[in-house]
């Protein structure tokens, strides 16, 4: 039986990109994951990265960060000065199910990602696979992310997307319920084998 989706949206960090301060962080805390997770969730917390990834500009975010945190400047200014080092390697087993989706006639593939507008480049000069997608749009350009409505309304708008006849796949079960609540089937990555047997349930040819 023919699949009633043509079109597949995939996010990028965590499903097909690494990316992780860790690779910065652990060594400057020679080590000590405790004082790092601290620090990821204390100082440069997680909510404060997602501003930059809804557009806020990453200079203004560092001066804020150090105006109320002086005594962890070093460590702050590192966050985003050494984030080419925090950017990984491609997740090769999602990058194969990709691969076969950008080959076969019947489907289309996009995707939509939580980046900020102004680091984004650096992963298209790194990952030339990006080159693959029909459209990419970027949380930090449209000053919106994920998972609020309007950056999936605006995704299926820009592309002319039916949401009846798109996945989107996302390792963030709050993203994937926002993609549901526009009308499109999510699927929650947690890893390659997984995606694949789930696109293969819902008729996907790959």
């Amino acid at each position: 039986m023919e699949s009633p989706y043509k079109t597949v949206i995939f996010d990028l960090g965590g499903v097909l990109i690494d990316w992780s301060p860790e690779y910065v962080f652990l060594k400057e805390f020679r080590g000590n994951r405790e004082k790092m997770d601290w620090f990821l969730n204390e100082i440069c917390a997680w909510d404060w990265n997602a501003n930059q990834d809804a557009g806020y500009p990453i200079v203004q975010a560092t001066e804020d960060r150090v105006a109320m945190f002086p005594e962890y400047e070093k460590l702050i200014r590192m966050y985003y000065g050494r984030w080419n080092e925090m950017l990984g390697y491609t997740h090769e087993d999602t990058l194969e199910i990709l691969r076969q989706l950008h080959s076969h006639p019947d489907y289309q593939v996009y995707a939509l990602t939580n980046w900020s507008g102004e680091l984004f480049p650096r992963a298209l000069a790194k990952f030339d696979w990006l080159s693959w997608f029909e459209g990419i749009v970027v949380s930090g350009d449209e000053k919106m992310r994920k998972p609020f409505r309007e950056i999936y309304e605006l995704t299926l708008n820009r592309y002319s997307i039916d949401p009846k006849m798109a996945i989107f796949i996302d390792d963030s079960p709050k993203n994937v319920v926002g993609c549901e609540e526009v009308g499109i089937t999510g699927l929650h990555f947690t890893g390659a084998d997984k995606l694949r047997s789930d696109l293969i349930q819902l008729g996907i040819s790959i």
